[in-house]
């Protein structure tokens, strides 16, 4: 398989943190960990990956969000959660 090189998980860190922000909406709360799943064959480095997530959600409106890879079999490639807080104690 050829290696795309570090552009391809950068390009694919700035669709996570679309979808990310398309899904937190305006008002988000603070965006805390955002979990990827990346399967063995799925053609992405997840340390590379991991690296760009956490250079994308370093500035507003996500600054100080984690990247968390979450290895998975197969060529499985998904948005596994966002953890938010919301400042709400009762959560």
């Amino acid at each position: 398989m050829r290696r795309m090189g570090p552009m391809h998980e950068m390009s694919m860190a700035m669709e996570i943190a679309r979808i990310a922000e398309d899904t937190l909406g305006l008002t988000a709360p603070r965006l805390v960990t955002v979990a990827v799943e990346v399967g063995d064959r799925a053609g992405v480095e997840p340390s590379s990956l991991e690296f760009c997530l956490d250079a994308v959600f370093a500035v507003p409106p996500f600054t100080g969000a984690k990247a968390m890879i979450v290895p998975a079999e197969g060529d499985v490639l998904q948005l596994a959660y966002l953890e938010v807080d919301d400042d709400n104690p009762d959560d």
